[in-house]
């Protein structure tokens, strides 16, 4: 299968002849997250909150997020589910429809808290039965938030007759190719993105097209899921790939490309509504995200780009400040729990039970201080209207542990204690 694409995907160590033991890195944030309802936000946001500074809450609620109002409440909800002295900052998005209005996306923005809207095609995943069922039906509302600066998240998949594998790479060429061509204003997201030919699209397009990437589409083929008995917590849309494509996702992320970033589409189901006929399409990786993207770049020998990935390139591309905080990891052996509790059911996480070689842990120091910006000429302005990059310096490093990995003026460097060598 190539590249250890086995269904023990979790477990990974680097080729190096002496692995980093400690790696620091600044505060991630999550570009695509389902955090869920009611009392299922108990449990989903204090995992977000344990690792990022800011997560795109997803809009695909029963009802769904389709109004600025609505957004409003919702954040206040998921606030009001941060543990205490959690920072957590949720960043709020609509849920579009084929009747969304131009103004509805002129309050969004008067709003001060959404950010971006979603677009579902019409059934193509988890709550999207309300979404879009022709991107022509929303001709106006895109040139409104064009106008008012919102970015456009897409699910980039076909409906219809097409072949479950094959829907990405239909909708690439039908659908979203023609978007990104005739939208060179709008900053376009195609979220949780999993064929090699999209990937490939995303790294060579034009600059106002990203994509997120999921832990679980970059250690898993199609074959972990299907092969010696089907794996119902491997289950997602849009559904795990071929190797190659797999392959191909890891090779884009790991160049240091600024094209693509952290994206975890962690979507919580409870098990009874996963262990049934008809189960439901969702992997739950908040417990471990960065751990798992830690593994990802591992394996792959480029651990000095995982802070890109991780921590630069989202906030870059959506116009938002870098975070000033960091998080660490040490390279620590671990095993999620069978499950965890959530909403008075139980959600199995991802890697239940198997062996992870990275572990969340305390940053070596107090949170470093964000560097002034450079002073003198000022590099052009980012894509469609972003800040300049002068304006995103990271943080200097302060005081570190020695032999770790760590940031300073956003190259790697090996500390030696009091100072970066």
């Amino acid at each position: 299968m190539g590249r250890g694409a086995g269904n023990k995907m979790c477990s990974a160590s680097s080729s190096e002849e002496q692995p980093i033991q400690h790696l620091e890195i600044t505060r991630p944030d999550d570009w695509h997250h389902h955090f869920r309802d009611g009392d299922a936000l108990r449990a989903t946001v204090p995992f977000a909150a344990r690792t990022f500074g800011r997560a795109i809450a997803m809009p695909n609620l029963q009802p769904p997020v389709t109004t600025a109002a609505l957004a409003v409440a919702y954040r206040e909800r998921l606030l009001a589910a941060r543990p205490e002295g959690s920072t957590l900052e949720p960043l709020m998005t609509l849920y579009l429809k084929d009747d969304t209005t131009r103004e509805e996306i002129i309050a969004a923005k008067e709003s001060g808290i959404v950010i971006a809207c979603k677009l579902y095609p019409k059934g193509a995943t988890t709550n999207s039965h309300g979404g879009v069922s022709d991107v022509e039906n929303i001709h106006g509302v895109l040139d409104e938030m064009e106008a008012q600066g919102l970015l456009l998240l897409v699910h980039g998949e076909s409906t219809g007759n097409v072949d479950i594998f094959h829907r990405e790479r239909t909708f690439l060429e039908a659908v979203f190719k023609p978007l990104v061509a005739a939208r060179p204003n709008l900053k376009i997201v195609l979220e949780h993105c999993t064929t090699k030919e999209a990937a490939h699209f995303v790294r060579d397009g034009p600059p106002n097209v990203c994509a997120s990437v999921t832990p679980q589409h970059l250690l898993y083929n199609r074959n972990a899921m299907l092969a010696g008995g089907i794996k119902p917590h491997l289950y997602c849309m849009p559904i795990l790939k071929a190797e190659a494509d797999r392959v191909a996702l890891v090779d884009c992320v790991t160049s240091g490309s600024k094209k693509f970033f952290l994206g975890t589409d962690s979507a919580p189901h409870d098990v009874k509504n996963k262990h049934t006929a008809c189960g439901c399409a969702g992997v739950f990786s908040a417990h471990a995200a960065l751990e798992l993207y830690a593994t990802v770049f591992d394996r792959a020998g480029a651990l000095d780009k995982l802070e890109a990935f991780a921590s630069f390139n989202g906030p870059d591309f959506y116009g938002v400040p870098r975070n000033t905080d960091r998080v660490a990891l040490d390279r620590e052996t671990w095993q999620p729990p069978a499950d965890y509790g959530f909403a008075g059911g139980r959600v199995v996480p991802l890697c239940a039970g198997e062996d992870i070689y990275w572990k969340l842990s305390a940053p070596s120091a107090t949170p470093l201080k964000r560097a002034s910006p450079s002073k003198g000429k000022r590099p052009p302005a980012s894509p469609v209207g972003g800040p300049a990059a002068a304006d995103r310096t990271p943080p200097a490093v302060s005081i570190c542990a020695p032999g770790s990995l760590i940031s300073h003026n956003g190259r790697p460097q090996i500390c030696s204690g009091s100072k970066v060598v």
